[in-house]
């Protein structure tokens, strides 16, 4: 199990913190507070890194690896879903044809609301 409170030097980003939300529907339930975690391929954003989405700013609090097959309904309730099964469905319906494979790792990104 993978633990993210470890103080691990992580990988390079592979994309800005500009494309870790961008769906809509996410966006939605980032600025509502239901979604606050977003799994992705790649490395989008550093530990303290703001995003920004309509105006409303969003520091990112942890990053580390994770496999697929480790996630609960808990985590799938971090991105705004009942179930692991719900959250599986959803990101399958945007990658058409991409198998969902337990030992494939993404990196999760955790973030909050910034109080101003």
């Amino acid at each position: 199990m993978t633990n993210p409170n470890e103080n691990v030097e992580l990988p390079p980003k592979t994309c800005s913190i500009e494309r870790l939300v961008t769906v809509k529907p996410d966006v939605e339930k980032v600025i509502a507070g239901i979604k606050t975690a977003t799994r992705r391929n790649g490395r989008y954003a550093d530990v303290g890194e703001i995003m920004e989405l309509e105006g409303h700013r969003f520091v990112v609090e942890k990053v580390y690896s994770q496999s697929l097959g480790e996630l609960t309904d808990e985590h799938a309730k971090q991105e705004g879903f009942e179930t692991v099964e719900q959250y599986k469905d959803s990101i399958l319906s945007y990658h058409p044809g991409m198998p969902w494979l337990p030992h494939m790792r993404v990196w999760v990104h955790e973030f909050r609301a910034v109080q101003e």
